[in-house]
Formats: structure tokens, sequence, C-alpha cells
């Protein structure tokens, strides 16, 4: 965990945003095709965050690999398209070095 990179991705109210609609993207997002409609399997693909943010897709992609980066959001490749969901892990780290180290 590199604290330095997570704090510069959470530097922006875009990304935490985002973040926020991934703890419960089945009450942010529309429903997504069948076999990826587990929003907490799949994630959410990234169409639909340009969509919801009112950018383009490279913005949307921009925002998302910086989180993406930073480890916390994953990401997984579904044919031509990436899904994207929260890395809880990486938040409980976060939890706990900021309680322990700062």
């Amino acid at each position: 965990m590199k604290p330095v990179e997570i704090f510069k991705a959470l530097g922006s109210e875009t990304r935490l945003q985002i973040l926020d609609w991934l703890k419960e993207p089945e009450k942010h997002f529309t429903p997504q095709p069948a076999e990826v409609s587990d929003f907490q399997k799949s994630g959410v693909c990234v169409t639909q965050f340009h969509k919801k943010l009112d950018v383009t897709q490279s913005t949307a992609s921009q925002h998302l690999s910086i989180l993406h980066r930073a480890g916390l959001v994953t990401a997984k490749r579904h044919g031509r398209w990436t899904y994207y969901k929260r890395n809880e892990e990486a938040f409980q780290q976060l939890k706990e070095m900021i309680g322990k180290d700062i």
C-alpha cells in the first residue's frame, strides 16, 4: 500500500463520488447484460461511469485508472469492456494505517 498514491487518488471530488457509487452499485447504475449483471461479482462497466459522470469515456477511464493504480478499485476485462469494483480489503488496510500511523 502506497499512502501517497492513495491520498492523491482520493484528492478528487469525482473519484470520491465514484467510490461512493461503488459502495452500492445496484442503487446508482442501470442493469448490465446477464453475464455481468451481478455488480458485486463483476463490477460496473466503464461505460456506465462516463454516462453517469457526463464526461467522455476517456475522462472516466482516467479517473478509474488512478483509482486502480492506487489499489482502491479492481479491474476485470470482459470482452472489450473493463469492469470496476471497490477493493474493500484496501479500504480496511487504509483504515488500519490511518489509525496506527497518522
